[in-house]
């Protein structure tokens, strides 16, 4: 890059309702995509371009016509839980690119409800059918156990890590009035909540939700005429990690994690300690503890202390999951466009547990079980020539 952004997020928005809702997910995608445009003030007629993931392939068409928008650039990468991060860079490289100019980001799934939309299972000819469904496991949380364990050991730590990333965030939570979780809760109290897959225990896996989400990226020229304060994209970065979360060469570290982080941090030429929020994915309370050391915010074994002695709560030195995160606010099944949106709403100054002094937000997301991993920094200052 040799001078300025020259794109920039200029619209988001949620759902109007997450949860139990009784719309497909289409239906919730473009409920949120309706409200991201009318967030910026723009109308479908001004959207070039369109991004949206999931497992049908006419997903961006059926979209565009629900919301007639032509689009000239079109992008259905589907990485998991961190496409639309995915698609964030993708939007922004299109724009600078002159591809197209206005691009509308956005996702819906009926998670909970399982209304117009198929929830991926491995099949028998599949890598995971072949290599690890035989051996009983049924789902993220059940392939999240080794790993989680691992860490802890080679860590020093007990459980009770994973208990305290829990009580961080529902404190957070608490001051969120659409988390699902907002009841304050104790580290003993999650210990001995009903066992889900030895460590997690219930409040240790992501609430299971209905939910859409949005954003729109165009150019800095356009956002200069828009309501909305431009939010710029300084860095971003992805990764393709192990096929097998079971043959990850170290099952307590994500190359992934890793690789997508260090992209973003170079483009934006920036280091962990000019970060003031950070949203890291977490389906379960391991993710995080993995993604602080990965991406480089804690020495590599001090995450669990990091967080015990409260630097990701409220006054902490690195605000973290700041609407309660996937285990309390809100998880679709993809989770990444939910932590984007609230980095949006801290750099507006508009979130519900809002941080003072909201300048840069990291957003770092996982895609599958560790295949993929993308990181997203935004900041309310565009990245400047050097």
């Amino acid at each position: 890059m040799t001078g300025t952004s020259m794109a920039a997020i200029v619209g988001a928005a949620e759902s109007a309702e997450i949860g139990t809702v009784a719309k497909s997910s289409l239906g919730l995608a473009a409920d949120a995509a309706g409200r991201a445009l009318d967030d910026c003030g723009l109308r479908p007629s001004d959207v070039d371009g369109l991004a949206i993931s999931g497992l049908n392939p006419y997903l961006p068409t059926s979209l565009a016509r629900l919301l007639g928008i032509d689009a000239s650039w079109v992008d259905s990468t589907m990485v998991g839980g961190c496409s639309n991060l995915v698609h964030v860079r993708h939007a922004v490289a299109a724009v600078e690119a002159g591809l197209c100019n206005t691009v509308l980001i956005a996702h819906g799934e009926s998670g909970r409800s399982h209304i117009g939309g198929s929830n991926y299972r491995p099949t028998a000819d599949s890598v995971q059918g072949q290599f690890e469904l035989p051996f009983g496991t049924a789902g993220p949380m059940t392939l999240l156990t080794l790993g989680a364990l691992r860490f802890l050991q080679a860590r020093g730590l007990d459980r009770r890590a994973l208990a305290e990333v829990v009580v961080s965030q529902r404190e957070w939570a608490t001051r969120n009035p659409r988390a699902l979780r907002r009841d304050p809760i104790t580290v003993d109290e999650v210990l001995e909540a009903p066992m889900v897959a030895y460590p997690f225990t219930r409040p240790m896996c992501c609430v299971v939700t209905d939910a859409g989400g949005a954003l729109v990226v165009t150019s800095t020229d356009r956002a200069r005429h828009l309501p909305r304060p431009p939010l710029f994209v300084l860095g971003a970065g992805e990764a393709t990690g192990a096929v097998l979360a079971s043959q990850m060469p170290d099952l307590t570290s994500s190359d992934a994690f890793r690789q997508a982080g260090r992209a973003a941090f170079a483009r934006a030429r920036l280091h962990p300690s000019d970060i003031d929020h950070a949203m890291l994915y977490d389906a379960a309370a391991i993710l995080p503890l993995m993604a602080l050391e990965d991406l480089g915010f804690v020495p590599k074994g001090e995450s669990g202390d990091f967080v015990a002695a409260g630097h990701t709560a409220g006054g902490g030195r690195l605000p973290l999951n700041t609407n309660g995160g996937g285990l309390n606010y809100t998880h679709s099944g993809m989770y990444g466009i939910y932590a984007l949106l609230e980095s949006v709403r801290q750099l507006r100054g508009e979130a519900s547990a809002q941080v003072a002094d909201v300048h840069t937000s990291l957003t770092h997301a996982i895609g599958g079980m560790f295949q993929h991993a993308a990181t997203v920094i935004l900041s309310t200052e565009p990245l400047r020539a050097v």
